[in-house]
């Protein structure tokens, strides 16, 4: 039995993010491939495609019914996917800024200007305030385009429906591998392996199929009892600094496929950098799955070369169909149709109370993850981590999924699971110490949920980090599909944290501040 130990809060805090102002394929033991372990649920008018060497021809198909004497039937025509974006204007990458780094300095680093700059980032203009730590757009410089060839389904990327009956314990159990004994602590609770992988598909809503085959891909962990001990140091590549800790270095790499498949859905393109910090654009016409895959792979390569060979069906994706078989068998589509509406949902805290817009639309989880959350400070707590007196409520009517000190997750289709239909994530929450929410607990719209707190991950300020998903993909709170609380619907942004929310002609700013005449909002 291995035994480590680590704190979720040091994780998400040093490791990802900060919510408020918060290899060549190894030798594997093939498995049957099919339905057993993985199999998908499908809409009615949708089947699976056979296993092909090709993904373009495992595009997604309507079924045609057996004919019959009766009159011809005519399927329902399968719902389109909300479509990637066309790029705003050419490509641009992002700039971490540096202590001491001016707009000056960066616009000069990247051949530009400070006019482009700020344009780009929606500044004031060359006084305009910037502090480390922040990110920038910035010019893109490369003339590389990643290979077009398809990996993987959107799917079989996200934790969405196609997950429903694969059980991560039993597979991994049936491979006897190293990580079917494994154990860890995290924040104070002992996991086995097979949890901290349905930990992180959970929190980032990553696919645990995916987070298995680049365990095995770069540690041996899935099927070998005993690996190398260069891998069991280092089991999720070369450059993943977390080493053999399985919690921190599976959120890592969940963190950067996020990051390609978010940022492609947000921007229409994305730039990928190797660990010779080389860069690459996308090509047109990739699905976001795909992009993930590539973006964690690239993480790791260490140069343009080793990539392309990754990248190739000898490289990574040898490794998954060793396990899984053809991912394509798994496809579930639409994730996210072109159709989607959200349904109706409340202020998150009861009528007559009041809470601060502390935070636009930014990363739901880790900073990789689409741009689905925003916050809200009570106003009981001000710039401290006192837990709130002031009850965070249901959105609306749903079950429980997970209740954990600093996060709870809210299904609404009544099915109790996180990978179907809409779902509400609430984080830095604390539950009540009487009545705490229970796992498949139903609770209606208004009901206490908890108290906002730093609690789940590093915070400056007591609040609560609020986000929606469907089908188990992070849905944009400014997006094509705005959030919407009581009318309140959330604005578009270019910066993360920034922005404003607006219902008819009153707006509020989003501000880490308590300002009654900027941010406050009260229910009716």
């Amino acid at each position: 039995m291995r035994i480590v130990s680590v704190s979720v809060a040091a994780v998400i805090g040093g490791l990802f993010f900060l919510l408020s102002a918060c290899s060549s394929a190894v030798t594997v033991v093939p498995t049957p491939t099919g339905s057993a372990e993985g199999g998908a649920t499908i809409p009615p008018n949708t089947v699976v495609p056979a296993e092909t060497d090709s993904p373009a021809q495992a595009a997604l198909v309507t079924s045609v019914p057996t004919p019959t004497p009766s009159p011809t039937v005519t399927p329902t025509p399968l719902i389109p996917a909300l479509p990637i974006p066309e790029p705003a204007g050419p490509p641009y990458t992002y700039h971490t800024i540096a202590e001491g780094e001016t707009l000056s300095y960066i616009a000069m680093r990247y051949d530009s200007s400070i006019e482009e700059i700020t344009e780009m980032n929606d500044l004031s203009g060359e006084a305009a305030i910037i502090f480390a730590g922040q990110s920038l757009r910035v010019p893109l410089q490369t003339g590389q385009t990643a290979p077009e060839q398809m990996l993987m389904p959107d799917s079989e990327v996200v934790y969405s429906p196609a997950y429903l009956d694969f059980d991560i314990e039993t597979f991994i159990n049936s491979q006897n591998g190293y990580l079917a004994d494994y154990r860890q602590w995290v924040d104070n609770e002992e996991l086995t392996g097979p949890q901290i992988v349905e930990r992180i598909a959970e929190q980032f809503s990553v696919g645990p199929r995916l987070l298995l085959a680049l365990l095995e891909y770069y540690g041996e962990w899935v099927t070998n009892p005993s690996p190398p001990q260069e891998f069991i140091d280092q089991p999720l590549g070369p450059l993943n600094r977390y080493g053999g800790d399985l919690y921190r270095g599976l959120g890592f790499t969940a963190n950067r496929v996020n990051a390609g498949y978010y940022g492609y859905k947000r921007d229409g393109f994305w730039v990928y950098e190797l660990a010779n910090w080389e860069q690459a654009i996308t090509p047109t016409g990739l699905n976001a799955g795909t992009v993930g895959v590539q973006n964690i792979l690239a993480v790791h390569a260490a140069d343009w070369e080793s990539w392309l060979e990754q990248l190739q069906p000898e490289g990574f994706m040898a490794t998954y169909r060793a396990l899984f078989g053809d991912p394509f068998q798994y496809t579930f589509e639409p994730v996210v149709p072109i159709t989607l509406t959200q349904p109706q949902l409340t202020l998150p805290w009861r009528s007559g109370d009041q809470f601060y817009f502390t935070g636009g639309p930014h990363a739901a989880y880790a900073d990789g993850s689409g741009w689905a959350a925003i916050d809200f400070g009570p106003p009981d707590v001000l710039g401290n981590c006192y837990y709130s007196d002031v009850p965070s409520t249901a959105a609306a009517d749903g079950v429980i999924v997970t209740a954990r000190q600093g996060e709870v997750n809210i299904d609404l289709d009544g099915d109790g699971q996180i990978q179907t239909g809409w779902g509400l994530f609430y984080l830095h929450i604390v539950l009540d110490i009487d009545t705490p929410v229970q796992v498949g607990q139903q609770v209606k719209a208004g009901d206490v949920v908890g108290y906002a707190s730093c609690e789940g991950g590093l915070a400056t300020s007591s609040h609560l980090h609020f986000a929606r998903r469907y089908n188990g993909e992070w849905i944009e709170a400014g997006g094509p599909v705005p959030m919407d609380l009581d009318g309140w619907v959330v604005q578009p942004n270019l910066i993360p944290y920034s922005g404003n929310i607006a219902r008819g002609d009153e707006v509020r700013e989003s501000c880490e501040c308590w300002d009654p005449e900027l941010n406050l909002m009260v229910k009716p």
